[in-house]
């Protein structure tokens, strides 16, 4: 195989800018692979759609939020009846509430954070849930195949 010019290639939109150029990955048979940017319309048509292309991560968390991806995960989890989310994080029973979720989730992944609070008679160091970081590992796993099998359409 001849040597030039790497593709940058990445699991996040963005990635790649333009084509290349061909790149060769077996010889025989002999096989190209062409890696082309992903193309978005402008507007998209709904929310909905926006929220199942930032669960597929054709849309940068940080635009949507990973709280608000986090609660719509949730939704569609629920309503095509998949709850191996409960047994992952030990939850009771299916539930509808992110937060009581994150909250399983933050502990099952041990996912804290340490915040100073100022009191009367000083700081105090004290270990609070990060359910930011939850919500992360809540997209994470799903995003892995550890939640189930799911179709957002």
């Amino acid at each position: 195989l001849a040597k030039g010019k790497a593709t940058a290639v990445g699991g996040e939109p963005g990635v790649t800018k333009a084509v290349l150029t061909r790149i060769q990955v077996c010889e025989k048979p002999l096989m190209y692979l062409v890696d082309t940017p992903g193309v978005l319309p402008p507007k998209l048509v709904d929310a909905e759609t926006g929220m199942k292309l930032a669960l597929c991560g054709a849309i940068h968390d940080h635009m949507v939020g990973e709280d608000i991806m986090a609660d719509y995960l949730l939704y569609t989890l629920n309503k095509h009846q998949q709850f191996g989310y409960t047994q992952r994080y030990g939850l009771d029973e299916a539930c509808d509430n992110i937060e009581q979720v994150l909250k399983h989730v933050a502990l099952a992944q041990g996912r804290t954070q340490k915040v100073k609070v100022l009191t009367g008679t000083g700081n105090v160091n004290v270990t609070m849930l990060n359910y930011s970081a939850a919500a992360y590992e809540f997209l994470r796993d799903f995003r892995a195949g550890h939640l189930g099998r799911v179709t957002l359409d």
